[in-house]
């Protein structure tokens, strides 16, 4: 592998740290912090487009298109996964912040409670949990 081509695979985490850099300093002078997360959302989007439109019109201007369709698929299959996982994961972690502390405030109040409450906690877990089966699915068609 060149020196060129190393530098082209450092280039999206680079620009990925350096947005951090400047969303963490623009909230420590006193910036909106969902301004800051708008702007790591969009950046990460932008780098991830990039990297996905990189490799299809690499391989659309040689003539091995058909030969690396077969890899792009796979490669394909892996990021529906994680994307499958992770963003389960997010969801469900936002759920369960949110029901736990009032399942706690209302199992405070009346301890008879707990059941009803801690069902609306699990039910934010299991979103995480479908996710990880749809993965384990999608993983499952590549081998």
């Amino acid at each position: 592998m060149s020196l060129f081509d190393c530098l082209l695979m450092a280039l999206p985490v680079v620009f990925l740290i350096g947005s951090v850099l400047i969303a963490v300093k623009a909230v420590s002078r006193g910036k909106s912090r969902k301004r800051a997360l708008l702007l790591q959302l969009a950046s990460f989007a932008f780098v991830f487009a990039v990297c996905m439109i990189c490799p299809f019109a690499a391989s659309a201007a040689g003539g091995e298109a058909l030969v690396e369709a077969a890899g792009n698929a796979s490669g394909m299959a892996f990021i529906g996964a994680a994307a499958a996982t992770g963003l389960s994961c997010i969801g469900g972690g936002i759920a369960v912040g949110n029901a736990a502390p009032a399942a706690i405030g209302a199992t405070s109040e009346d301890p008879k409670a707990f059941g009803k409450a801690i069902i609306f906690v699990a039910l934010g877990e299991g979103i995480a949990l479908y996710g990880m089966l749809i993965s384990i699915m999608i993983l499952s068609k590549i081998g």
